[in-house]
């Protein structure tokens, strides 16, 4: 049976209703409940109970869906480990020895914040909360600090090679790729996207550049004078967060090691190679042939699950914990990861939904008619970022929109690469502008900065990267060429910020009493 134009309304409901209400889950749901009711001739209730017979119960059950969940579960695990050992905290110590400028704090920050690229939520409270008195000893604004932790932390979550982020999505493109019966490595094609990824590097450099230059403007540039002339660190009457959770995360400072970070990250990143060599059947294949056919998610989970071991064998051989408590964070960390399992179950199913009524035969038929295939990036980066500002999620927007990209990309032959890395960067640009995104806040939190100034003075320099994306995307569309959009980005966002530089400077109290 064809749906047609009505294929389009399960995933539009989880949109509006995300919209609407900001919380993803019961969206997602009643988008699924929509699809089943649609399949089971428009009976409600034959709807509700095939939402749970038919999608959700056997996505879970699903071979590579089930080892999605088990590798988030045991990312949970290593990020409530590393909390406890105070890795992040001993190289905080370490760098802050060597600082001696504002300059130098706020490039410090931006490094810890780099090297933390396994999970944005220890990235937003770990670096904001261990900079800070780094960062406050040098008059460096509460505004300036919270702007690099947030644009920082999300950015680099996808840029790496593995974190919480790169299995959410791996566990998406997996998915899509069983339902369109493609074949191929979920995990190569993920890293293929990372070139692409032009917003997560745009903001990236965006930070470089502000910090080496310290060329800021608009309301960042007015906080930092403020700082620097009256040691102000934020605005009268502001209202910075609680941050008693990021001060949670703190260990005891005289027993912290940076070993207890760098060395299980290390295992983890050094075991993956190979295990998709092994998994791929090397030497029994070659080397392309092994990496081609590799298990990513298999690899990740075992390397994972080393990486668990080591840092917990670590913290017991410390005596900062015993086997018991050992046992008790092993549990708090698979629970840390509860909203992952259930958001991930639902973007499943509302994929093999959209899949049975037709959403994707629909838009694409749709899309070949009325839009050129080159400015299909453009498109899905700019609905993937107002879902993200509205709802305040990147997770939920990738569980909605990557589903409708893949099966999009592979109908119009647009590289598939190119239209997932638009929802990423879409998603996480939308985040960055939001007032209501968790990492915003937690950002704000681990900085100890009033939030809606931190929000207020990291849009103007979102925005600039923002903008300069959505040129990057629509060039590469056109030329099919990376290096001419990457570089069309840059130019445009160096542009932007030398022309705001210029004509949005704030006046000096010396510079008003003058004129």
């Amino acid at each position: 049976m064809s749906f047609g134009v009505l294929s389009l309304l399960p995933p539009l409901l989880a949109i509006l209703l995300a919209l609407a209400t900001r919380n993803v889950i019961p969206a997602l749901f009643c988008g699924v409940w929509l699809g089943a009711t649609m399949l089971a001739g428009y009976n409600p209730a034959a709807g509700f109970y095939n939402s749970f017979s038919d999608f959700i119960v056997p996505s879970i059950g699903d071979e590579w869906n089930a080892t999605v969940l088990i590798y988030c579960g045991l990312f949970g695990v290593l990020i409530s480990i590393l909390q406890r050992t105070g890795g992040a905290h001993a190289i905080a110590r370490a760098i802050s020895r060597k600082v001696a400028s504002a300059r130098g704090a706020q490039g410090a920050t931006l490094g810890l914040g780099m090297l933390i690229f396994f999970e944005d939520y220890f990235n937003a409270l770990t670096v904001g909360s261990v900079m800070r008195p780094i960062t406050d000893r040098m008059q460096v604004s509460r505004e300036k600090l919270a702007y690099i932790v947030d644009s920082t932390s999300a950015p680099m979550c996808l840029l790496g090679p593995v974190s919480t982020w790169v299995v959410f999505v791996m566990g998406l493109i997996g998915t899509q790729l069983t339902t369109m019966g493609a074949s191929g490595s979920e995990y190569l094609l993920y890293l293929s996207t990372i070139p692409l990824n032009f917003y997560a590097w745009l903001a990236l450099g965006m930070i470089f550049f502000i910090v080496i230059t310290q060329w800021d403007f608009g309301p960042m540039a007015r906080a930092e004078r403020r700082a620097r002339e009256t040691g102000k660190l934020m605005e009268d009457g502001a209202k910075p967060p609680s941050d008693t959770e990021a001060m949670a995360l703190a260990a005891p400072t005289d027993t912290a090691k940076k070993r207890n970070m760098l060395v299980p990250i290390a295992v983890l990143l050094v075991m993956i190679p190979p295990l998709f060599l092994w998994t791929g059947d090397y030497p029994n294949n070659d080397l392309v042939t092994a990496v081609g056919n590799a298990d990513g998610g298999k690899s990740i989970l075992i390397a994972t699950m080393v990486a668990v071991i080591v840092g917990l064998s670590m913290g017991i051989g410390q005596r900062l914990f015993d086997f018991r408590e050992a046992m008790d964070i092993v549990v708090e960390g698979i629970k840390s990861m509860t909203l992952v399992y259930i958001i991930l179950a639902l973007a499943w199913s509302i994929g093999s939904v959209t899949s049975e009524l037709g959403t994707a035969d629909y838009l694409v038929t749709l899309t070949q008619a009325n839009i050129p295939v080159s400015l299909v990036p453009v498109l899905l980066f700019l609905i993937a970022a107002v879902v993200a500002f509205t709802t305040g999620t990147s997770y939920g927007t990738f569980a909605i929109m990557i589903p409708i990209a893949m099966p999009v990309a592979a109908a119009m032959d647009m590289p598939m690469a190119l239209a997932i890395a638009s929802v990423l960067s879409g998603g996480i640009f939308g985040d960055h502008c939001s007032p209501i995104s968790d990492t915003t806040i937690l950002s704000s939190a681990g900085s100890s900065c009033d939030h809606i100034d931190h929000v207020r003075t990291q849009l103007p320099y979102a925005l600039t990267a923002g903008i300069a994306g959505i040129v990057a995307f629509f060039v590469a569309g056109i030329t099919a060429t990376v290096w001419v959009g990457a570089l069309s980005g840059v130019a445009t966002m160096l542009i932007i910020a030398l022309i705001l530089r210029r004509v949005w400077q704030p006046v000096s109290k010396q510079q008003a009493q003058t004129s």
